[in-house]
């Protein structure tokens, strides 16, 4: 009669020991599962493309100067005129340009700079700015603005506010494909790291999209602009 309990708890030993076996077994191997879902690689993707500008704003600015304020006004609407003929004679719609209110300046009001020795008393800055699609157009006429010299108007172009700004508005069209080549460039890269690692490379793990820059492709040709992205791509890896 007590061989029979000594033989329920050898037997009941006996199935907890294989029950914490198994369990330590399986345990393991989902141990050593995670530690393979855990590997990956992080890499870099680029796309970087050399693309036109599609539109331009040039300011034209020039000055002006009279002791007679009638005089000025008059000298204003003049080289207005001048600007705006010589602009549309070169194919730049009319549509395309537009004029600011002139700056003028009394010498004589001014509490400082010696007014009185000024040559004359009013002097003014008027802006005629083009805003424009057409790229080539516009540039064309850059080359020519040597005629309004000619005619008697002080361009100047020494100032901050004349500077021609070349813009690129069509991101959104170019974005789909930059990053799509960004992404692949990405997955290339880590074939070769999984490759050289004798591992093979699983799916996407995380992804991250860089900010879009968009730059000069030098200082003498700001109408080409220079777009980049780089997305960030983390693959698993397995054996």
């Amino acid at each position: 009669m007590m061989n029979q309990p000594r033989q329920h708890f050898f037997f009941l030993g006996v199935f907890i020991f294989l029950g914490l076996a198994t369990m330590g077994f399986l345990l393991a191997q989902a141990i050593v599962q995670y530690k393979q879902m855990d590997r990956s690689v992080t890499v870099k993707g680029l796309s970087e493309k050399e693309l036109m500008a599609d539109v331009v704003i040039w300011p034209i600015t020039y000055s002006f100067a009279d002791n007679d304020l009638n005089a000025l006004y008059a000298t204003l609407e003049s080289n207005n005129q001048l600007i705006s003929e010589f602009l549309t004679s070169r194919n730049i719609p009319g549509e395309a340009i537009s004029f600011t209110p002139p700056a003028i300046t009394d010498k004589s009001a001014l509490d400082y700079g010696g007014g009185d020795n000024s040559a004359f008393r009013f002097v003014g800055k008027q802006t005629v700015t083009v805003y424009s699609e057409q790229i080539e157009t516009v540039r064309q006429a850059m080359t020519q603005l040597s005629e309004l010299g000619k005619k008697g108007i002080v361009i100047r172009g020494d100032d901050y506010d004349s500077r021609t700004e070349y813009l690129f508005t069509q991101l959104n069209e170019v974005k789909p494909a930059m990053i799509e080549e960004a992404t692949q460039n990405a997955r290339e890269v880590a074939m070769k790291f999984a490759a050289d690692s004798n591992s093979r490379l699983g799916k996407i793990k995380s992804a991250k999209q860089g900010q879009f820059s968009i730059n000069d492709r030098d200082k003498n040709n700001p109408h080409i602009k220079n777009i980049r992205v780089v997305s960030t791509v983390e693959y698993y890896l397995s054996d």
